[in-house]
C-alpha cells in the first residue's frame, strides 16, 4: 500500500473517531449546561439593576432560564430523533403505527406525556421530533397535550394541595382529553396543514443510500443535519415566544384572575380559559396560583380549567408551533383541546 493510499484510509478513520468522541462529549456538555441553568439565570438577573422579586426581576429570570433550556432540549431531542429516523424511515414508522397499532398509539403517546416532566414549550421539541420522524399527527398531538397538562410535577403538587381524589380525577380527565383530542385531530386528515418544510421532512426516505449501507457515523451525521435544519428554523420563534411568556409571567396580576374566577357563574369557565391561554408557566409555576385561587374561593372546575389552559394552550407555545403548523391547524388544535378543557371545567363545577 502506498503512502498516499495510507493517508486516504487514515483520513476517514480519523473523521470517524471525531464523531465517536465528539457526540458523547457534546452530550456531557449539554447535560452540564442544563444542570447549571438555575444558578446561571439567578446570576444574570443579579447583574441587572432591578430587585430580584420585582416584576422585572421575575420576567428576566424566567427568560434567561427558559430560552437556553428549550434550545438545549430542542438540540438534544432533534439529534436523537434524527439518528433514530435513520433506522426508521417515515414510511416504516407510518406502517408500524397504522391501523390498530395507530389506535393504540394515542393512549401510548398520552401515557408517555404523563411521564414527561416538561412544560408546554419544552414539549414542542419532542413534538417536532415525532412529526419529522413520520409519527402520525394525531398521535403527536396526544403527546403534546398530555405532556404539560398531566405531567408528574404538576400532579405531585396537585395531590398535595387538593388531595388524591381530585388529583386522580384530574389525571383521568387530562389523560382522556389528550387521547380523545389526538384521535379527533388524527381523523381529520390535517397533515396538509403542516408547514411545507415539515411536509418535506416526511415526504421521503432519510437518505438516498440504502439503509444497510449507512454506518453509525452516517447516522450520527443525519442527526447533526436534522439539528442544523430544524433548530436553524425554529430558534428565533423560541426566543420570541418565551419573551412574551416572560412578560406575562412577571407582570400579570393575580388579583385580576381572582375577580374573574371567584364566582360560579356559567361564564367563569370559558373566561378562565380565555385568561389562561395568553399566560405561560410550567406546572410547578401555576400550582401556587391554583392554590391561591382555591384559597380565595374560586370554583374548583373553573380553577382547573384555567390551569389546563395555561399549561396546554399557552400563547408562547402557539408562537413556537407556528414554525411547524399553519394558522389553520393551530386554530383547529386550540378549538379541539379547549372544548375538552371546557367540558372538564363545567363537569367539575357540577359534581363538586
Amino acid at each position: 500500500m502506498t503512502t498516499e493510499t495510507q493517508h486516504d484510509v487514515a483520513r476517514p478513520a480519523r473523521a470517524d473517531l471525531l464523531w465517536y468522541a465528539g457526540v458523547p462529549l457534546a452530550a456531557i456538555v449539554l447535560w452540564f449546561l442544563y444542570s447549571q441553568l438555575i444558578p446561571f439565570s439567578e446570576w444574570v438577573t443579579s447583574l441587572v439593576p432591578v430587585a430580584r422579586h420585582s416584576h422585572a426581576g421575575e420576567a428576566i429570570a424566567f427568560f434567561v432560564y427558559d430560552v437556553p433550556k428549550v434550545l438545549l432540549l430542542l438540540t438534544g431531542i432533534v439529534f436523537v430523533t434524527g439518528v433514530l429516523r435513520s433506522w426508521f424511515s417515515p414510511e416504516r414508522t407510518r406502517a408500524i403505527l397504522a391501523g390498530k397499532r395507530e389506535i393504540a398509539g394515542y393512549p401510548l403517546a398520552a401515557l408517555l406525556g404523563v411521564f414527561t416532566p416538561f412544560c408546554s414549550c419544552s414539549s414542542v421539541p419532542l413534538f417536532i421530533g415525532f412529526v419529522s420522524a413520520g409519527v402520525p399527527l394525531g398521535v403527536t398531538f396526544s403527546f403534546l397535550i398530555a405532556g404539560p397538562m398531566v405531567g408528574p410535577v404538576g400532579l405531585g403538587l396537585l395531590y398535595g394541595i387538593v388531595g388524591w381524589k381530585v388529583a386522580t380525577i384530574y389525571l383521568v380527565f387530562g389523560f382522556s382529553i389528550a387521547t380523545i383530542s389526538g384521535f379527533v385531530l388524527g381523523r381529520m386528515g390535517l397533515e396538509r396543514y403542516l408547514q411545507d418544510w415539515v411536509q418535506a421532512l416526511n415526504a421521503g426516505p432519510v437518505d438516498d443510500l440504502p439503509e444497510e449501507r449507512l454506518t453509525l457515523v452516517g447516522r450520527l451525521k443525519i442527526g447533526g443535519e436534522q439539528v442544523r435544519e430544524i433548530v436553524g428554523k425554529v430558534w428565533i420563534w423560541v426566543i420570541l415566544g418565551i419573551s412574551i411568556g416572560a412578560l406575562i409571567h412577571g407582570y400579570v396580576p393575580e388579583a385580576t384572575m381572582l375577580r374573574i374566577m371567584g364566582g360560579e357563574a356559567w361564564w367563569s369557565v370559558p373566561a378562565a380559559v380565555v385568561v389562561g391561554v395568553p399566560m405561560y408557566t410550567n406546572a410547578a409555576g401555576v400550582i401556587p396560583v391554583v392554590e391561591a385561587l382555591l384559597g380565595k374561593g374560586a370554583a374548583l372546575g373553573t380553577t382547573l380549567a384555567f390551569m389546563m389552559s395555561v399549561i396546554a394552550l399557552s400563547l408562547p407555545e402557539m408562537i413556537i408551533l407556528k414554525q411547524v403548523l399553519t394558522y389553520r391547524l393551530i386554530a383547529i388544535f386550540i378549538a379541539v383541546v379547549a372544548t375538552g378543557i371546557l367540558a372538564t371545567g363545567f363537569l367539575f363545577n357540577f359534581l363538586l
